[in-house]
């Protein structure tokens, strides 16, 4: 799907608005006019316009009053006009990192992933690394040449890179490629010891084969911090403010209006205030403090801040963790995997601490949101917000992916008012290795079960965990309709969990909305809300499947002022 769409988008001139006349401190009336518009509660068919003044929506015109509102007027010459979409749960610097750095998203071998590496070598600095994400050993068409426990050995990347450390991270981001160069330079040998919630893949020989899964990634990751951290303040500066803006133009240009960040350090929190504040950031973000337990604060009052620079800007929530990621077998099973029958996956931070966090996220009132993927963790993230949150209501505690669920926890999830925050993509994209991982009927009863969890009274929020998949939100809105991949022609993955298209739009916009307490702000068109919009050239909920696919943003608007638009 994302080929097919770059290949027709290709035909338009891509537009991108900074300019002081679509500031965020708009005073002209806007007028969106000549438009399907999206909503729900009110009659789709007599809705004429939508008056804009200050960044919000003035007015809703059910006649032709708007002719006389005066102000510019935009003419959507029919297209299907939406709220903008809400990312809810992805990495916003990650992204731009990956639109920087190599991807390996749509490759289908590991010789490819090779010779892209072969390729960057060559203009790479000696005392550069190299690193690129995106791979998947389950997603290869052709087996790696020389291989263990299904995945490749260093031993070819290794020979093309004997110059340069080179750190590849795995699509789910829940484990790491490491070349010879760059696991000397860690230390890492045949005597170096699994840490707790981590592991190094080793060979027959017990020697390590290049991949390190979970915890075993962090001596790697701080390696590259430090040699980041080497370079000049004004070039780190200029690194991660090119990341950040790469990031505003992707998501802009393919409909997102608002961000859910899944984990922000607390440096780049005063980062994102500033540009806020500046009036630099061209969509809303919304993220989630990620810190160690041991970097936490008690009093956490520096960080939390809500609305800064008009809207833009805002961390109410603490991110943690249970597990890993399926692919990987890092998810955490209540019973062993079906693929690796002695192993129950990875425990990679401590019910303790999570209880902990529980603790400073309720002294401080702001959100918890847990990644949790394995139906055992996901276990133990509900028994935590339940023993804290007996006295407590309306918390909008979070459960970032619940992948995979035990039915039994569905009804518990529901009864404690528990946000299921989910991918759909990520189903569709994992759907060949699934039943592999977990035997079919555990892949049927709680694999990606957001029609069970909907039914159950669950509020289920949609999202791409980019840049683990493309944020294209169109690829992720086919799959919840669908249960099939954008991309390959495979059958659907148990269908009978598959959302309506009225459910799926929710989960993108007002449903999404709710998860962050920004429901009376965004996520409908409705007076007193943002004027931030999509419109696209397909109706959503009337379009073929196939349409879907064929989908395109036309227009893109944050607070009434386009910030992108594709001209033919």
């Amino acid at each position: 799907m994302v080929s097919s769409r770059l290949s027709i988008v290709s035909t338009f001139f891509l537009l991108l608005i900074y300019s002081c006349n679509d500031s965020h401190d708009i005073q002209q009336t806007t007028i969106i006019t000549n438009a399907q518009f999206y909503c729900p509660e009110q009659n789709l068919n007599t809705l004429k316009a939508i008056e804009i003044n200050d960044q919000k929506i003035s007015k809703l015109h059910y006649d032709n009053q708007w002719k006389t509102a005066g102000g510019k007027v935009i003419d959507m010459q029919g297209h299907f006009v939406m709220p903008g979409f809400i990312e809810g749960h992805g990495h916003f610097h990650g992204l731009g990192t990956s639109l920087q750095s190599l991807n390996f998203l749509i490759d289908t071998s590991w010789q490819q992933i090779v010779q892209k590496v072969k390729e960057r070598a060559q203009i790479t600095a000696e005392d550069d690394w190299i690193y690129g994400r995106g791979w998947h050993q389950e997603k290869w068409s052709i087996a790696p040449t020389q291989s263990h426990d299904g995945y490749p050995t260093h031993t070819t990347l290794s020979q093309i890179s004997e110059e340069y450390p080179v750190m590849l991270v795995h699509a789910s981001g829940h484990s790491l490629f490491a070349n010879e160069r760059a696991m000397k330079y860690v230390g890492i040998s045949k005597e170096t010891p699994d840490p707790l919630g981590g592991k190094i893949i080793r060979d027959e020989n017990g020697l390590p084969t290049g991949v390190f899964e979970e915890n075993a990634m962090r001596v790697f990751y701080n390696a590259y911090q430090r040699h980041l951290a080497a370079k000049s303040q004004e070039v780190k500066d200029s690194i991660w403010l090119d990341a950040i803006q790469l990031a505003q133009q992707e998501c802009l240009s393919k409909g997102i209006t608002s961000f859910q960040d899944a984990g922000t350090k607390d440096f780049e929190i005063s980062k994102y205030k500033d540009l806020a504040e500046r009036g630099e950031l061209e969509l809303r973000l919304w993220v989630m403090l990620r810190e160690r337990i041991e970097n936490l604060k008690s009093d956490l009052s520096a960080y939390k801040m809500k609305d800064v620079g008009g809207g833009y800007f805002t961390c109410n929530a603490i991110k943690s963790e249970l597990d890993g990621a399926l692919g990987a077998h890092g998810a955490w099973l209540i019973e062993p995997y079906s693929d690796k029958p002695d192993f129950y996956g990875q425990n990679t931070t401590t019910i303790e601490d999570v209880e902990q966090i529980a603790d400073i996220a309720l002294q401080n009132k702001m959100q918890l949101c847990v990644h949790a993927i394995g139906d055992k963790a996901n276990r133990e993230t509900i028994t935590v917000y339940d023993s804290k949150l007996k006295e407590s209501k309306d918390n909008r505690w979070r459960i970032e992916h619940a992948q995979h669920l035990h039915p039994d926890d569905i009804e518990r999830m529901a009864k404690s008012d528990i946000i299921a925050s989910m991918q759909a993509i990520h189903c569709v994209s994992d759907a060949p290795f699934v039943v592999k991982r977990l035997g079919e009927q555990r892949a049927r009863e709680g694999a990606y079960a957001w029609r069970s969890l909907i039914d159950a009274g669950v509020k289920v929020i949609n999202g791409t965990d980019a840049p683990v998949e493309d944020v294209d939100p169109l690829a992720s809105f086919y799959a919840s309709v669908t249960r099939k991949h954008p991309l390959y022609e495979r059958e659907s993955f148990f269908p009978e969990q598959s959302m309506s298209r009225e459910e799926a739009i929710r989960s993108y916009t007002i449903d999404a909305a709710y998860a962050a307490f920004e429901e009376t702000n965004k996520g409908s068109l409705e007076v007193g809300k943002y004027a931030d919009f999509v419109v696209l050239d397909q109706n959503l909920l009337t379009c073929s499947d196939s349409e879907i696919l064929s989908c395109n943003v036309i227009m893109t608007l944050v607070g009434g002022a386009v910030k992108y638009k594709a001209n033919n």
